[in-house]
């Protein structure tokens, strides 16, 4: 089978939009997310919020004028040189663009929603398009005049992870010579309001895998990849996928579905449980995610593999936070730097003990693994390997 390599990392989120803004704030071991009730009036929540200039939209159409849209392009621009060399050297109609995400252009909808509220009428500037699930990854398309295939991904936290595995699909099947894939999350009243509704949101800064977790903080983000098969970057070495369709929103308890996940990537990538140096767990805070992660990391890879949840540092960016977890991956395989697991260091005793990292380490890594777990059951867990 044809190997899949992701060339170029692009990524912004509350830790930033450089690499080293993220290497060294995961080196401090201190997240910064913002304090605010602008998402949910009167109650103050920490919100992982990107706070950098985006930049202006060229097309006139207002089907493209998004923040989520602006974000993908924020990013896109980092690894502009390296996608327009792929441009030249594969020809337009053979590159794709594939995106994740769970609230596209809603946020903005809500705004145009609100007037009509006030008004009785839509403003003339809203269409409905910005807010389809696909419209980010046509906006890309049109951005850099690619006609490959074109297409969003919407399975909730695990989209960006599934862009990655459709990449290396389209690749191995010959439609395409490469992929801009990834994934693109922005703040919105209806994911706080959403998740606050399920009483999974914490008024603190999130707490995985402590006795006292008690929920997620909503962040957004874009994280983009070039994915080609030449080999430079990080390889895309294994991909496993489950559905266990347990319930809407809760996981399987038992963790069946993430084992299986796990183990289909470690045999997808032909090696076994004790090459994988470090996991980046799916690790929400949540009562019943971590207490199903645990239980799945143990029975496939025992209490040794060093493991740590990134949300503190940047929320959970849903849609976007597969795709952002694996470039955090990227950047582990490429900087030799394991990062910190940011908690009160207070166990639960009702969950199996795993390895969780309890600082920053700078060490030369072969293999990581990064687990994305959504709702309805929707799973799968990628392994990077160092070239």
């Amino acid at each position: 089978m044809k190997r899949c390599y992701l060339n170029a990392m692009a990524m912004l989120s509350a830790m930033g939009d450089s690499p080293g803004k993220v290497c060294d704030l995961l080196r401090s071991g201190q997240p910064e997310l913002t304090l605010t009730d602008q998402f949910s009036p009167g109650q103050q929540l920490p919100l992982g919020l990107y706070d950098g200039e985006l930049p202006e939209i060229q097309f006139s159409e207002p089907k493209w004028q998004s923040r989520n849209n602006r974000f993908a392009l924020a990013a896109l621009d980092q690894i502009r040189s390296q996608v327009n060399t792929a441009i030249k050297r594969y020809g337009a109609d053979r590159v794709a663009v594939v995106i994740g995400t769970s609230t596209s252009g809603i946020g903005d909808s809500e705004a145009f929603l609100n007037q009509r509220a006030i008004t009785g009428q839509v403003p003339d500037e809203y269409d409905y398009g910005l807010q389809e699930m696909g419209a980010t990854a046509a906006f890309v398309a049109e951005e850099l005049d690619v006609s490959g295939p074109v297409f969003g991904i919407s399975t909730a936290c695990s989209s960006g992870s599934k862009t990655l595995a459709s990449a290396r699909r389209l690749l191995r099947s010959g439609l395409c010579d490469a992929v801009i894939a990834g994934g693109v999350d922005t703040m919105c009243h209806l994911t706080v309001q959403g998740f606050s509704s399920l009483e999974a949101v914490s008024e603190q800064l999130c707490n995985p895998f402590s006795v006292n977790r008690n929920g997620i903080n909503i962040g957004e983000a874009a994280a983009l990849f070039l994915v080609t098969a030449e080999a430079e970057g990080v390889e895309l070495a294994g991909v496993g996928e489950s559905s266990d369709a347990h319930h809407i929103s809760a996981p399987d308890p038992s963790g069946a579905g993430a084992v299986r996940c796990m183990s289909a990537a470690l045999a997808d990538a032909g090696i076994s449980a004790e090459k994988i140096s470090y996991i980046n767990l799916h690790g929400t805070a949540t009562p019943l995610n971590d207490q199903m992660e645990s239980r799945a990391v143990t029975e496939v890879f025992g209490t040794q593999v060093r493991c740590s949840s990134t949300k503190p540092f940047t929320g959970h960016t849903l849609g976007a936070a597969g795709a952002l977890e694996a470039a955090i991956g990227w950047l582990a395989l490429r900087e030799s730097l394991i990062p910190p697991h940011y908690w009160d260091g207070e166990s639960d005793p009702g969950l199996p003990a795993i390895n969780l990292v309890a600082k920053s380490t700078d060490e030369k890594l072969e293999y990581m693994l990064s687990n994305s777990f959504a709702f309805g059951g929707n799973n799968i867990s990628l392994i990077l390997r160092r070239l």
